[in-house]
């Protein structure tokens, strides 16, 4: 099992400060962390919307989505699993000007993969990152050519802290996670 020292620390803002939770929703879901999707409920691309009293306008954000329990959760031998890395999010205000909505304006370098456990596993933890993009981050660096999709062994055991630090990415804005299998 790889360890996500990141995804760790992240993961404890959830209850330490919830003015750094995410907002995710996923189908019908508003997603409250560890709330429980079952997994043909959370297949659509999720929307992601954050407080305006956290979010800056004149910034752009980049969100990264793992699964850290590949192939289960007692034995996460293939984790974390890469499920979505969307740059070039951009805040739009709502219309109550109490969230912001993150719509993005560049096409993704990993595609969102839904969940999708092995049958007989226990429920996997689906986190999502939130940072802000570094200052002349290159999309097509990283992104896959042409458009395509990520295959399935880029986003198997993916370094997250590696990718951090490659990117230059800092602290986590926010977070939020669901339970699915």
């Amino acid at each position: 099992m790889r360890v996500c020292k990141s995804a760790d620390a992240a993961l404890s803002l959830c209850s330490r400060d919830p003015s750094k939770v995410l907002g995710v929703t996923v189908g019908s879901y508003n997603v409250t962390p560890g709330q429980f999707i079952p997994r043909g409920e959370a297949q659509a691309i999720p929307e992601i919307s954050f407080s305006t009293t956290t979010t800056t306008a004149n910034k752009t954000y980049l969100l990264v989505s793992i699964d850290l329990d590949g192939p289960f959760p007692s034995f996460s031998i293939l984790s974390p699993i890469l499920h979505w890395i969307q740059p070039s999010l951009h805040p739009t205000p709502s219309n109550d000007n109490t969230t912001t909505t993150l719509k993005a304006n560049a096409p993704f370098i990993a595609n969102w993969i839904g969940p999708e456990p092995p049958p007989g596993s226990g429920p996997h933890r689906y986190v999502f990152l939130l940072y802000e993009q570094p200052e002349g981050f290159e999309v097509q660096r990283y992104a896959p050519g042409a458009g395509k999709e990520m295959g399935i062994w880029g986003r198997v055991r993916f370094d997250l802290d590696g990718f951090e630090r490659e990117v230059g990415l800092g602290e986590v804005v926010a977070v939020n996670y669901f339970l699915s299998n």
